[in-house]
């Protein structure tokens, strides 16, 4: 430390003098970016306040405060009951042209004309309706109703109650006349703020589609005699085989979730029950970011007994499916054309008998459309004989067959051993083959199911084959020591069917709430 004596210090004046060129120099030293962006914060801070001294309390002299406002917390807490007729927004046809009806939706425009006027656009599920306000002391609007309105934020909770007249032209905002402007958001952004983006028109026919395939699949299925069954999916060992299993600790033994409910569905077989669904959650751990998987869905299942040949389960898909089409077809007009609007596409195109192919007439169609390419690199992909499609062939299969058949749906059975779980039944006059299908629609695989092997001793061997530990399995081979039909049954995902039915590019829109190797919340 210096032992000279500090400098004096400065003058009021002098210090004055020092804080305005240190200001000088700090304002200069700002970036022309940062002084718009502080520019632009002041500015929206400015549009906040005046929203929320316009949203205050109407003024007392205005005689129709009591028409408008928040509504206060203790209305919401379940107070009365008013015993007021609600109406639905896509309720409002011309039967409704006159009368006064009490409607609630969400903002999803605001348009001011001027301080005694402006357009509301009310949105309840998939139908829009356009509200007036005019400042009028006949309609019990004032000038300060208007204002309120107008300062309301998008996407608000609204209670409206007027008298309904019809346009003498059509309207251009909503749903019901013309299609909406459409924002682009990215798939990340959406699934971040799902409650937010589950709004949209698209999103609300999407899973009203889904609502539906779901309860056609057991209404069909019960129709036919089979009985829905609920199975566990905590389980002590691997259900498909392989490694694609989320592993933990159940009360300190390993465990982990199933992955299909195939062991139980067969068990439940073997327990009388001739023919069996499930629909229930599916988990898989496999690391595959792709458009068409998911960690974890909704599976559509069912197993039955088989009198004599498993082409007895394929005709119950192919009238399962069909009556699905048809039902979504003639019963979905209004959501398929919802999708249509903000994802276009087209008709699904199917057989009213269901078309199957061998994997070898399957193989051999691939293989004679390479064969005829002009430059081989145009193929893009190598075909296997005895291996499985990968997703490129599978999609260019669905092309040839579409051409040549005039389907997207079609049954692919016959599948090599290789490329099917342990319980597959094989083939009686060549076991390098099974007794196994695939489903696809439009070239994408959306059902895998079989015959299944309900011997045990045949079960142990090819468990002991595919690297299954038999002992963690050892209560559904044990199951069938006691006698068991022949049988087989099939899996579909919900997601998937939703998806391609529809023409979508990513089952994550079929999905809810998706669960995928990078998604966990919300």
């Amino acid at each position: 430390m210096s032992s000279s004596e500090p400098p004096p210090a400065p003058s009021a004046g002098a210090a004055a003098a020092a804080e305005e060129v240190a200001a000088d120099l700090s304002a200069a030293t700002l970036s022309k970016k940062q002084q718009k962006k502080d520019a632009r914060k002041a500015e929206k801070a400015e549009k906040a306040a005046q929203r929320q001294q316009q949203q205050q309390p109407a003024e007392a002299d205005d005689p129709f405060a009591s028409n408008y406002g928040d509504v206060p917390v203790e209305e919401i807490q379940s107070k009365t009951i008013s015993g007021r007729s609600w109406t639905k927004i896509g309720d409002l046809d011309d039967s409704a042209a006159g009368r006064s009806v009490l409607i609630r939706g969400a903002t999803q425009a605001i348009r001011p004309v001027s301080k005694k006027m402006a357009f509301v656009v009310l949105r309840q599920s998939m139908s829009t309706v356009q509200c007036v306000l005019v400042a009028s002391a006949d309609a019990c609007v004032s000038t300060q109703m208007v204002r309120f309105a107008t300062a309301l934020s998008k996407e608000s909770i609204v209670d409206v109650e007027g008298v309904v007249s019809l346009p003498k032209e059509p309207l251009k905002a909503t749903t019901q006349q013309a299609g909406e402007k459409l924002v682009r958001v990215g798939q990340d952004t959406r699934l971040n703020y799902r409650a937010i983006d589950l709004r949209t028109p698209a999103n609300q026919a999407i899973f009203r589609i889904q609502c539906q395939v779901e309860n056609k699949f057991r209404e069909f299925l019960l129709s036919k005699d089979f009985v829905g069954i609920h199975t566990p999916k905590l389980i002590s060992g691997s259900s498909e085989g392989g490694a694609a299993v989320f592993k933990l600790l159940y009360n300190g033994q390993p465990a982990c979730l199933a992955q299909s409910p195939q062991l139980y569905k067969q068990m439940a077989i073997c327990g009388g029950y001739e023919r069996v669904f499930e629909v229930g959650p599916v988990f898989r751990a496999e690391n595959s970011n792709t458009h068409r998987h998911l960690c974890e869905f909704v599976g559509l299942d069912a197993e039955m007994e088989i009198k004599e040949h498993y082409f007895e389960v394929c005709d119950v898909i192919d009238g399962l499916f069909v009556s699905i089409f048809k039902h979504l077809t003639e019963n979905c007009k209004k959501e398929l054309e919802t999708i249509n609007r903000q994802y276009p596409f087209e008709p699904l195109k199917y057989l009213e008998k269901t078309l199957k192919l061998t994997y070898e007439e399957g193989i051999q169609m691939l293989k004679t459309y390479i064969d005829n390419l002009s430059n081989r690199q145009e193929a893009g992909t190598e075909i296997e004989p005895m291996g499985d499609l990968n997703t490129e062939a599978e999609k260019k299969l669905g092309r040839l067959v579409k051409e040549k058949y005039g389907t997207d749906f079609f049954i692919l059975y016959r599948y090599p051993l290789a490329v099917r779980p342990f319980y597959t039944m094989p083939c009686y006059d060549n076991p390098a083959y099974t007794n196994s299908f695939d489903v696809f629609i439009r070239g994408e695989e959306i059902i895998s199911g079989a015959q299944r092997i309900h011997t045990p001793e045949l079960l142990t061997k090819r468990a002991t084959e595919c690297g299954i530990d038999v002992s963690t399995i050892s209560a559904y081979i044990d199951s069938f020591s006691y006698g068991a039909p022949p049988h087989g049954g099939f899996g579909v995902g919900l997601e998937r069917v939703v998806m391609l039915f529809c023409a979508l590019n990513n089952i994550r829109k079929t999905s809810m709430f998706p669960r995928d190797p990078q998604r966990l919340v919300p």
